[in-house]
């Protein structure tokens, strides 16, 4: 199993930038993918972007280009750079890992908040 903690959340307002941290603990040998996803209030929770232990990124449309997300093996950390935030991106962002043998876990979210 494999535990994630969250930070970086917070109130900034449209234009502006944040950085989440999601560091992962417990089985870390066992992660294939991960990932950072969001829920804004009323609306399912959706991919925002994930990258491979080969490397790979992939992100949300409506992310690319303003959002990157990269990894620190050493810190056992992921991040994901936000930057031009806009209003519509306000929502709770979840850190998530894929293991190899098909097991999701989940970290207990930060909330994001974009001002217009």
């Amino acid at each position: 199993q494999v535990q994630l903690v969250e930070s970086g959340g917070g109130l900034v307002q449209a234009g502006g930038s944040l950085r989440l941290s999601c560091v992962a603990s417990g089985s870390i040998t066992s992660i294939d993918v991960r990932g950072w996803y969001r829920q804004a209030p009323g609306k399912q929770r959706e991919l925002v972007a994930e990258i491979t232990s080969g490397g790979r990124m992939n992100y949300a449309d409506s992310v690319k280009g303003r959002f990157t997300i990269s990894r620190d093996n050493a810190k056992n950390t992921v991040y994901l750079q936000m930057n031009s935030l806009k209003a519509e991106d306000t929502a709770v962002y979840y850190c998530n890992v894929l293991a190899w043998n098909g097991v999701n876990s989940w970290g207990k979210g930060t909330l994001v908040t974009v001002s217009p």
